[in-house]
């Protein structure tokens, strides 16, 4: 069989690409070179991931730059159940040439893959016969991509995106991981079992999803990462970069200020709504962790272990007898500028030396 180039690229390479986007844009450049009169090209994927429904990428002939287009999920609704129409690309396609746009659908799914081309002129037959088999042969390759940025998509939202890189680098065995330091938070919920027992499921699932949204969200926003939810309670990191660990300090510093005014506003809403306000308890160390894989021979967790971690939890525990919210080792406040207020040393259960512990101004 005599294939063109574009299609002997799409059997012998493109499935090697290392994304859509680069996928789009050398198709595109293959086309052009097989003479097709192309402007701009369009792809349209489904996205496995809890707030994005499609990821659209679009590439212009001219510069052959790609950009990329997000539409989002509505509450409560997964990116399967969502159109799978091609609006964004549909829209910015039609506005770089005068052309129709052409769209194939990419595999035997109705809900598969979309590819769009427009050119300088409405395609000729032969033309759009061209195009139409450039998608057919795509499936295979755009197939081998979706594959993997599900399990992309997937670790990451269940572990986070540091941690979903190290999964995919290292090997699947227990004893795997690399000793790093980092500023540690651990947050959880006063009075959750009190609200648990006395309030519906459905109520507790909301509570719970309102506040690991303001404290995971602020945590996100200055460049941490969420390891674990523990029930009400939540482990974050914020890796130290370089030989300074101030950066990774006033970051978890700030997210944690960020966490409590937003769990203020919260509480606001709530009353408004008759419904019981949220007490938490937050606390910051710096510290070494080991960061990898524990667990059973077949069954593995990627977590964060080590005395650093024992301690931001015994930490936390101090906050409601000494009535704070907030509560910061001697160790991570030794390393910041942000006026924090000494409340002396305290004994840790488990923890051998008293440990500095200061707090954040109200």
């Amino acid at each position: 069989m005599q294939l063109s180039s574009t299609l002997t690229w799409l059997v012998d390479a493109a499935g090697e690409t290392p994304g859509a986007d680069r996928l789009l844009a050398e198709l595109g450049a293959h086309l052009l070179e097989d003479g097709l009169p192309l402007a701009g090209g369009a792809l349209t994927l489904a996205v496995p991931h809890p707030l994005i429904a499609r990821r659209t990428f679009l590439w212009r002939a001219e510069g052959g730059e790609v950009i990329e287009a997000l539409g989002f999920a509505p509450a409560g609704l997964g990116a399967r159940e969502q159109n799978p129409s091609n609006d964004a690309g549909r829209r910015w396609l039609a506005g770089i040439a005068d052309g129709l746009v052409r769209e194939d659908i990419v595999g035997p799914r109705p809900d598969g893959p979309l590819l769009s081309w427009i050119g300088p002129r409405p395609f000729t037959r032969e033309e759009t016969d061209e195009l139409r088999q450039a998608a057919r042969f795509a499936a295979a390759p755009l197939a081998v991509l979706a594959a993997r940025a599900t399990l992309t998509a997937t670790l990451e939202a269940y572990l986070g995106r540091r941690s979903a890189a190290r999964v995919l680098a290292a090997p699947l065995r227990r004893d795997v991981g690399e000793t790093i330091q980092a500023a540690l938070l651990y947050a959880d919920l006063r009075g959750f079992t009190a609200l648990s027992e006395n309030h519906p499921p459905a109520v507790v699932i909301s509570a719970l999803g309102a506040w690991f949204d303001r404290i995971a969200g602020s945590v996100h926003a200055f460049g941490g990462e969420v390891l674990k939810f523990i029930g009400d309670g939540v482990l974050a990191i914020f890796p130290v970069v370089g030989e300074a660990p101030r950066g990774a300090c006033d970051n978890a510093l700030r997210a944690v200020s960020a966490a409590r005014v937003g769990m203020t506003h919260l509480d606001q809403e709530r009353h408004r709504q008759g419904l019981p306000p949220l007490p938490f308890g937050a606390a910051l160390h710096l510290g070494e962790m080991l960061w990898g894989n524990i667990g059973a021979a077949d069954r593995l967790d990627f977590t964060a272990i080590g005395p650093a971690v024992n301690l931001v939890s015994r930490l936390e525990g101090l906050c409601r007898p000494l009535g704070k919210t907030v509560l910061v080792s001697g160790a991570l406040a030794a390393e910041t500028q942000t006026p924090l207020i000494a409340l002396g040393t305290h004994e840790l259960r488990g923890i051998a030396s008293p440990c500095a512990v200061f707090t954040l101004p109200d």
